[in-house]
């Protein structure tokens, strides 16, 4: 059989040993240090000397950070799959999508019988199965409405809600040597994972034909299924013995036909030494990859994922699919891609693009821009996908995720310099830092992604006292229109350096940033929850709390409307930067006369608790209309005008966040946001039916505005540019844009259009 062209996956295979947890848990650790891909465990419940495969499996990917786990194979009749899917798609979450579920249809049947497992016949094992990977796979399709109800011959469903949703797209391997089993892997499995000691190489050439025949009757591509193999007679010896016993460049030389020849991407070695663990990570596997990829280069080897004819027709025709670059053909969701549903989105807005392209390192970022401009496409670019704006996604174009663009490094402890690519979260961020003592003003949400925020503002929970998200950018390495990678910095490019900082947006992909952190381990933090049925009263009284408050104490706060009688009520974050308890103690009391206090809480936290990631995807669904804009102060004119729009059941919410302090000290021309007067940020959210509705309060409040967020504006008018950028500051962006991005290739983030000649 031909080489089906999936990258090379290497690994191990584990016996979970009771006698000795820790050395299995070591030799998983060693897998990884090895720089291999995957570590996997036999499953067999009914060993009293064998740990259960999935506690151990928890651990492991607890313990590790890159290399995926699974079981080898998952004994399916003593794994209920309505539970096992639950159990997948959490170890996946956990794991940040490090799961795959090998699959069986259940070996040792007498052993299966005693622990209670259903008595079938192999034939009948097989069609469970057949049932198992359907329903499994019906409960992590969250996107279907409604309930999943599955009514077969062995397993039934009366109504289960669906979910998780797994952080990717788990890969089903099933064991199997008979044609029935190799048929059913055709038809649905993800890879076929056999043991060479039980399948000889003559007998793969002819399991690969029944499982390609049986793909391509189901209307799929053969390529699509991955082909693993599991190796247990094997040796490092200083001479040859027999295949795959003797020296690393022999195993290189034993292996190669079965990836060129044979059509196998993956191998995990059965053997429960550490030595042999190491060598095959340290020596055949580079070495084997390397040789992999000389030969497909001479054959000219197609590595794209296969496609079956569902998905192709689901193809937008805006685009030349078969023209993107081979280097991004593993890294492309396309339209009827099972991943899809879950990069198509922001977390609030809907979109369809025509494909999304999740960029691993600069050079993809390079290449998809490329590809993007070459096929005349709309581009957007997504950090997180937090996305109030919706501005990360779009309908027919090409999307640029950065979310795999996630590493966060502290260059120097001592002065707070650190290093971030954008596709981290900043929770995620804020738990790195903070071994270091340090942290970074960043919203208020954990799940936000770095690269919207730090190009566009980051108004904080620190932000009093220390700034800006921006005000701590000290460069940037940024791809520009042009394809071009470049440092910007005060030195490098200190123009475009300028814009970066408020419109950066506007000017590039920025695919890492250096920030100045700063000292910042525990915080006090406190909610209350306050009727603010007066609610005018309580906004001045709010608002004149924060104007007077020390740098200190930052304050956000949300008004919700009144529901069924109720009152509209407050929810007032307070953070004091530090851990002077007394000090917190005296800032915070006077809120609690602002209004009537229904609910509060006090603490002392490590920054970084008050931002953890919750983990939610792209579900695109949330309040898709906001209006943002910018307050000097909270006038009792400004706060009449809040209560009837509050009173008025067309917002579902209102947003305060306090400004001030730290972000007064940076002059108004030192960067493209030049907001340095302004005490308050503001946004009002809806529903779609009640957006005009909306617009009409808006229409009352801006009048009262000096500004705007535009990361919390839905509404692209371009006359909305000089809330965000007044002048001078729209007219040196214009100038620029037309020195940068003349073409206005970044023209999703609330287009700044180009001056003209003269």
């Amino acid at each position: 059989m031909p080489d089906y062209g999936h990258e090379l996956l290497l690994g191990t295979f584990l016996t979970p040993a009771a006698h000795d947890p820790q050395r299995v848990v070591a030799l998983a650790e060693l897998t990884e240090a090895a720089q291999l891909d995957a570590v996997t465990f036999q499953d067999h419940p009914y060993q009293a000397d064998f740990l259960d495969t999935y506690t151990l499996l928890a651990w492991v990917a607890a313990r590790t950070e890159r290399v995926r786990v699974a079981a080898n194979v998952t004994n399916l009749p003593l794994r209920p799959p309505a539970v096992l899917a639950r159990q997948a798609a959490s170890l996946d979450l956990l794991s940040g999508g490090r799961f795959e579920l090998g699959l069986g249809a259940g070996a040792f049947l007498d052993a299966v019988r005693g622990m209670g497992g259903r008595d079938l016949t192999t034939g009948q094992g097989i069609g469970a199965l057949d049932e198992a990977i359907d329903l499994l796979r019906g409960v992590w399709d969250v996107d279907q409405p409604g309930p999943l109800r599955f009514d077969g011959t062995y397993h039934k469903v009366p109504s289960m809600r669906r979910g998780p949703r797994p952080a990717h797209d788990i890969g089903i391997w099933l064991g199997a040597y008979k044609p029935r089993m190799l048929r059913l892997t055709g038809r649905k499995a993800d890879a076929w994972l056999p043991t060479l000691e039980y399948i000889q190489t003559p007998g793969m050439t002819e399991a690969n034909k029944i499982i390609d025949e049986a793909a391509t009757a189901a209307g799929r591509d053969p390529r699509e299924i991955r082909r693993l193999l599991n190796l247990f007679t094997v040796d490092f010896s200083a001479t040859r013995r027999g295949l795959l016993q003797g020296p690393p460049e022999q195993w290189v030389e034993d292996l190669l036909p079965f990836v060129l020849e044979e059509g196998f991407s993956g191998f995990f070695i059965g053997r429960d030494d550490p030595r042999l663990i190491r060598t095959f990570g340290e020596e055949v596997a580079p070495a084997l990859r390397e040789a992999v990829a000389r030969e497909r280069a001479t054959a000219g080897t197609s590595t794209a994922p296969a496609r079956p004819a569902t998905v192709l027709a689901r193809r937008h025709d805006t685009l030349d699919y078969d023209a993107l670059p081979a280097s991004l053909a593993s890294k492309a969701v396309e339209p009827g891609d099972r991943a899809y549903d879950g990069v198509r989105h922001t977390y609030t807005r809907t979109g369809s693009p025509a494909l999304v392209i999740r960029a691993e390192n600069t050079d993809d970022v390079v290449a998809a821009l490329a590809y993007a401009r070459e096929q005349r496409a709309d581009v957007a670019v997504r950090s997180g996908g937090h996305g109030v704006s919706g501005r990360s996604t779009n309908d027919g174009g090409v999307v640029i995720d950065l979310s795999r663009m996630n590493a966060v490094e502290v260059l120097d402890r001592a002065s707070g310099r650190v290093r971030i690519e954008p596709g981290a979260r900043w929770g995620e961020v804020a738990r790195a830092l903070a071994p270091y003592g340090l942290a970074m003003s960043s919203g208020d949400y954990g799940d936000v992604g770095v690269g919207g925020l730090a190009t566009a503002g980051g108004v904080g929970l620190l932000v009093r006292k220390y700034g800006l998200t921006i005000d701590h950018v000290t460069a940037v390495e940024m791809v520009v229109a042009d394809g071009r990678v470049l440092r910007v910095d005060a030195e490098h490019h200190p123009d475009l350096f300028w814009a970066v900082r408020g419109a950066g947006g506007n000017f590039g992909v920025v695919t890492a940033f250096e920030l100045q952190a700063y000292d910042v381990e525990d915080v006090a933090y406190a909610t209350l929850v306050v009727d603010a049925t007066d609610t005018a009263d309580f906004l001045v009284e709010w608002g004149r709390l924060v104007e007077a408050a020390p740098r200190e104490l930052t304050s956000f706060m949300s008004l919700f409307p009144a529901r069924r009688g109720g009152p509209v009520t407050a929810r007032v974050t307070l953070v004091y930067a530090g851990d002077d308890v007394e000090g917190a103690q005296r800032a915070f009391t006077p809120f609690l006369n602002a209004g009537p206090v229904l609910d509060q809480q006090a603490r002392l936290v490590p920054y970084h608790a008050v931002v953890a990631p919750t983990g939610h995807t792209h579900q695109g669904a949330g309040l898709e209309d906001t209006r943002s804009g910018l307050l000097e102060h909270l006038t009792r004119e400004a706060a009449e005008i809040v209560e009837e729009t509050m009173k008025s059941g067309d917002v579902l919410i209102m947003q305060f966040r306090s400004l001030g302090g730290a972000v007064h000290d940076v002059p108004a021309d030192a960067m493209a946001w030049s907001h340095r007067t302004q005490h308050f940020s503001v946004l009002a959210a809806t529903a779609p039916e009640w957006v005009t509705r909306m617009n009409a309060h808006w229409a009352r409040l801006y009048p009262h505005l000096n500004g705007m967020y535009l990361s919390f504006e839905t509404d692209t008018d371009p006359a909305r540019l000089l809330d965000a950028f007044p002048e001078p500051v729209l007219t040196r962006l214009r100038t620029l844009k037309a020195q940068w991005d003349p073409d206005e290739v970044f023209d999703r983030n609330f287009n700044i259009p180009p001056a003209t000649a003269g």
